[in-house]
């Protein structure tokens, strides 16, 4: 029997009494240790075997040369000494000829593999949002039709007066689909690409002790690489003028920035909002290092040369209290600027001050950035501010053709008292009613947080997010009809914003309560439900929005696994080994011939097998082959499918 490289390696490092243990194990972090510091008698150990040294060293004019970062590589593996359930996948050809599947192609390490797919999968607990992620790496030589268009079916439209079925697709839908985000992303791109104005996602956090179940270690890179993914596809989704909000927790701020700043490298970051989301005097569990109270979100647009919007504050009545009295001729008439300037000594003013009205005028210190960037602060500090000391303390000076507000002239004062600087008094400017101020990036939305229970009508334990909140965010970054995307959309929130505010809306989610929760929901808002922001905004219904799914293929089998139990995982395992959607390099033989691995894992690594072996580009079916009439595509089906894509 031909021995593979891993056998080899083993047998040839074990010779060497310093890299095995008392109980015979092989002392991998030892050898390591060795490889990094090129031991000489380590590597002439592994010269000692011609098929290691065809492996791992190179001729060059007659110097070999030592692959170190490959051999590294090669221990560190889980194929090197492996587990059962890396025998198993071993032994049906998920490895090949030594090779690390996840290291073939060519792959980039950088977040981790530029050139894969990681491909997510999702299930359903008791209402909450827990997501399982099948963590597989896909090369980009694997994926032939996994991202082309998707047959959509059960399309149905939700209005205020029923349920419309047999529908076709109208261009002002708005739309909640229910599949694979990535693969739906990808479906939508024929019709909405450079088309959508704001994209908010609420993605998972990966706390790595928060509620999202994983039936693998999600690590960091396998993280990175799934939001990579999405948010390639994200970016294709916006028009020129078009934000992303994308918000998480400080395990992995500090990485998605580094990631989205790759992904958005041609765009531009605007800004990070810090919202306080806990009360930082709230009880903490016996467990807790800190009190995690703040949660970012990152936003970037798409076009560099984007100008983050300002905030616009109005103009009350209020804000103007003071009224000048001056009596008797100036004292002095002076030429400042080109402008005719009269002084008035202190007992010549008189300056009362009441509840704001019209005609008022309003206190402004003159400190800081207005001294700079305010044209009454910069004519203050070129010309008012020499004077102080050549005139009595509080000395006024009225400047003529200042000003929108209205008034002939601009007031200013010498500082009087203890104050250091001085003062101008501007009136309600004509030509605005408000004023427009820069955003802040840090929110306090923890009330609105303490409250979101009950917002919608329906029950959703984990990740809600307040109206209120979200609709900040739209009303910084959208408007009237514009296209609002979340493709984790969760319980909904944000679709359910969107159609109050009159924003047109897609949402996707993978999850079964997309059914019972965020559609239901939807329904709701449609029926003129009154929580959230339906009092702000006078929502009282209507409107309306389509429900689809795509229509699955493999992703059955995918279902079927996960379903299992200890007692019917072989009957599916027999199903699976059966059917003609799983990956074509494999043979029913080796299956077979597996086996005895396969019977020795656990319940979890038998559904992880089983799920890598299903051929992912068969999870839904592709619209080039609706009319194929092996998938018995009913005619509404492709009536709507065919109007969602026609002339696009």
């Amino acid at each position: 029997m031909n021995k593979n490289i891993f056998e080899i390696v083993e047998e040839v490092l074990k010779t060497n009494l310093k890299y095995i243990s008392d109980d015979g194990k092989l002392l991998k972090a030892i050898v390591y240790s060795d490889v990094m510091t090129m031991d000489k008698e380590l590597l002439c150990l592994l010269l000692s075997n011609e098929k290691i040294k065809e492996r791992f060293f190179k001729d060059v004019n007659g110097t070999l040369i030592f692959d170190k970062q490959g051999f590294a590589w090669f221990i560190e593996s889980k194929e090197f000494l492996p587990d059962s359930y890396t025998r198993y996948t071993n032994k049906i050809g998920l490895t090949n000829g030594g090779d690390f599947i996840s290291k073939s192609n060519d792959a980039v390490l950088d977040f981790p593999y530029k050139d894969c797919v990681l491909e997510g999968g999702q299930d359903k607990e008791e209402q909450k949002r827990k997501e399982i992620f099948y963590n597989e790496t896909i090369a980009s030589d694997e994926i032939s039709k996994m991202l082309a268009p998707k047959v959509f079916t059960n399309a149905k439209r939700y209005t205020k007066d029923g349920i419309e079925e047999n529908i076709i697709f109208d261009e002002n839908d708005n739309l909640i689909i229910k599949g694979n985000n990535l693969i739906a992303l990808s479906s939508l791109l024929k019709r909405y690409e450079g088309k959508v104005k704001c994209i908010y996602i609420d993605p998972p956090y990966n706390t790595g002790a928060d509620s999202f179940g994983y039936n693998d270690s999600f690590n960091q890179a396998t993280w990175l690489l799934f939001m990579k993914n999405r948010l390639e596809l994200a970016k294709r989704m916006l028009s020129d003028n078009g934000v992303i909000l994308i918000q998480i927790s400080f395990h992995q701020y500090p990485y998605l920035r580094i990631l989205a700043d790759e992904v958005f490298s041609q765009g531009k970051h605007l800004l990070d909002f810090n919202t306080l989301v806990r009360h930082p005097e709230r009880s903490l569990a016996g467990d807790k290092e800190f009190n995690d109270v703040v949660e970012y979100t990152l936003v970037y647009s798409k076009n560099p040369g984007y100008k983050m919007p300002k905030m616009r504050i109005e103009k009350t009545d209020d804000d103007y209290q003071y009224d000048f009295v001056l009596s008797g001729e100036p004292k002095e008439i002076l030429n400042l600027g080109g402008k005719s300037v009269s002084v008035y000594y202190p007992e010549q003013v008189d300056i009362s001050r009441s509840t704001g009205h019209i005609g008022g005028l309003k206190s402004m210190s003159i400190r800081g950035s207005i001294r700079e960037k305010n044209s009454s602060g910069r004519f203050y500090v070129a010309y008012l501010e020499p004077l102080i000391g050549k005139y009595p303390k509080g000395t006024i000076f009225t400047v003529p053709e200042m000003g929108d507000d209205g008034n002939p002239y601009r007031i200013f004062e010498l500082p009087k008292g203890n104050n250091k600087n001085g003062f101008y008094y501007p009136g309600k400017p004509i030509s605005s009613d408000v004023t427009l101020k820069p955003y802040p990036n840090f929110l306090d939305f923890v009330q609105q947080y303490n409250l979101v229970n009950d917002e919608g009508d329906v029950s959703f334990r984990n990740g809600k997010k307040p109206e209120e909140y979200i609709s900040y965010y739209l009303d910084i970054f959208s408007s009237k009809d514009d296209l609002i995307l979340d493709f984790q959309l969760g319980s909904g929130t944000t679709c359910a914003v969107a159609h109050k505010m009159n924003r047109r809306y897609i949402g996707i989610e993978q999850m079964n309560y997309i059914r019972d929760i965020s559609s239901e929901r939807l329904k709701n808002v449609i029926d003129g439900e009154q929580g959230g922001i339906s009092e702000s905004f006078n929502w009282q219904g209507g409107g309306s929005f389509v429900y689809c799914e795509l229509l699955e293929n493999a992703n059955t089998l995918i279902e079927k696994i996960q379903a299992a139990s200890e007692e019917t995982i072989s009957e599916i395992k027999n199903e699976i080994y059966a059917d003609e959607r799983i990956v074509p390099y494999i043979t029913r033989e080796e299956l077979k011939k597996a086996d005895e691995e396969f019977n020795s894992l656990e319940l979890q690594e038998k559904k992880k097998a089983l799920i890598s072996l299903v051929d992912k580009n068969k999870l839904y079916v592709n619209y080039s082959d609706m009319d194929d009439e092996s998938y018995d595509i009913s005619e509404s089906d492709k009536a709507f499918t065919k109007s969602f894509y026609a002339e696009v």
